[in-house]
């Protein structure tokens, strides 16, 4: 069985991440989403919340039956390892990403040698979307329906609504 793994915090999930799945899910029996737990990081979503909008927008896409969400902490290629997977998925939006994305790749190639990075280049119209842009707008009360799948737009209106609230 060929598995693949795509690590990211995805808070939240966008267009871009999701294309990205689609995509990736077509070379695997089976994708791992795998939402990073970063204590070093402030996040919008729990772990939990993330992993809980992830998998709402692969049913909403049909995609659950060779793609699942699992929170993670740690080293990806480890979780890589733990999965049993050949490779792990990672996305480029412009030349910038590149750089560290290499980096990465090869320090992981290094530590675990049986794990391939492969690399998607985002289609254009998501070259510029990550999800802190999605929070920046979403922040203000901004649109953000073109950014993020419909089945979570609410979710994060909402999440900005209960810190507001507090």
């Amino acid at each position: 069985m060929k598995i693949g793994i795509y690590p990211g915090s995805f808070d939240p999930i966008t267009l871009g991440h999701l294309d990205i799945i689609i995509r990736a899910s077509k070379l695997v029996d089976q994708l791992v989403i795998g939402v990073l737990k970063n204590n070093s990081k402030k996040t919008l979503f729990t772990e939990d919340e993330r992993v809980e909008l992830v998998e709402r927008v692969l049913r909403e896409h049909k995609l659950d039956s060779n793609v699942k969400a699992q929170a993670f902490n740690g080293l990806s290629v480890d979780f890589a390892k733990e999965k049993k997977a050949s490779f792990i998925v990672r996305g480029l939006r412009a030349v910038t990403d590149f750089d560290y994305e290499l980096q990465l790749a090869q320090t992981n190639h290094k530590l675990e040698e049986n794990i391939d990075t492969i690399f998607f280049t985002t289609r254009l119209e998501y070259s510029y979307l990550s999800s802190s842009t999605v929070r920046e707008i979403a922040s203000f009360g901004g649109d953000i329906k073109q950014f993020v799948p419909e089945c979570i737009v609410q979710s994060v209106y909402d999440k900005y609504k209960a810190i507001r609230s507090v």
